[in-house]
């Protein structure tokens, strides 16, 4: 990711696995997380919160991720897997396919607060690990890496708009009580309030109209898509997803919002 001639480097740890932040660095991350917390009652879904709660991120400086290994493998066998800004569609899969989740070991600047294109390592630890420590959510992973590796190019363009209207942006609940599972949610205080604002438009999780609605990655969201509740991660894991897949790939784009196609 390029911006202003400045390129995100990751940071790299050296032979104990132990990764050395400047002073700056944990400022921000500091400055992000509580800021962030400060906006996830009312927002987040239980479980996200429980798993924060085992997660007990520090406030005051960016974890190891050795430390959040430790829970993640006790709670459901995951860890984390330390990766450059970017990585390919195949190392992506393969990772979670063996129960890894990457995690690029940089952390945005300050004019990138509210919203980062490229995911940085506040986006997964503080965004998407919390609910890595439920069973739901980790089998969906797993189960969508396996997919993700065997499937082609033109099948991947299909399974990417699942991923982001679950993993990344997805909201659990009825129409009184909607909250948010989705990463990119909760490591955005900006999107974390907007998402239950009234203003986005909310859809009933149907499988094949996800399938066919694009997404843009350059702007807030404009849809979301609400699934019953985190256990329904389970029952997609569960399906013939990739038959799903096929049948959506002859059936066409299904009703965009007009600003994703501006």
């Amino acid at each position: 990711m390029t911006r202003d001639n400045y390129t995100y480097v990751a940071r790299q740890a050296d032979e104990t696995g132990f990764i050395s932040y400047p002073a700056d660095e944990h400022s921000i991350w500091q400055a992000l997380i509580t800021r962030q917390q400060a906006a996830l009652p009312g927002h987040a879904c239980q479980e996200y919160l429980d798993g924060l709660a085992k997660l007990n991120l520090p406030l005051n400086r960016i974890p190891q991720l050795g430390e959040i290994d430790q829970v993640l493998i006790e709670n459901t066998g995951w860890r984390t897997a330390p990766v450059p800004a970017l990585i390919s569609f195949g190392r992506f899969f393969e990772l979670l396919a063996n129960k890894s989740f990457p995690v690029a070991t940089f952390i945005r600047r300050r004019e990138d607060f509210d919203y980062i294109q490229e995911p940085d390592i506040f986006h997964e630890i503080a965004g998407h690990c919390p609910l890595l420590t439920h069973p739901a959510f980790a089998t969906f992973n797993e189960t969508y890496g396996k997919l993700g590796l065997q499937a082609t190019k033109e099948e991947r363009i299909f399974l990417a708009r699942l991923y982001w209207f679950t993993i990344e942006f997805g909201l659990v609940g009825s129409a009184n009580q909607r909250r948010i599972y989705g990463g990119g949610i909760l490591s955005s205080p900006a999107e974390t309030i907007y998402a239950l604002s009234g203003e986005p438009e909310y859809r009933e999780f149907n499988l094949m109209d996800v399938l066919r609605t694009p997404y843009r990655i350059d702007r807030i969201q404009p849809i979301y898509y609400v699934l019953d509740d985190i256990d329904s991660l389970f029952t997609l894991a569960k399906s013939d997803l990739m038959q799903q897949v096929h049948i959506a790939m002859e059936k066409g784009l299904f009703d965009p919002h007009p600003s994703l196609l501006s």
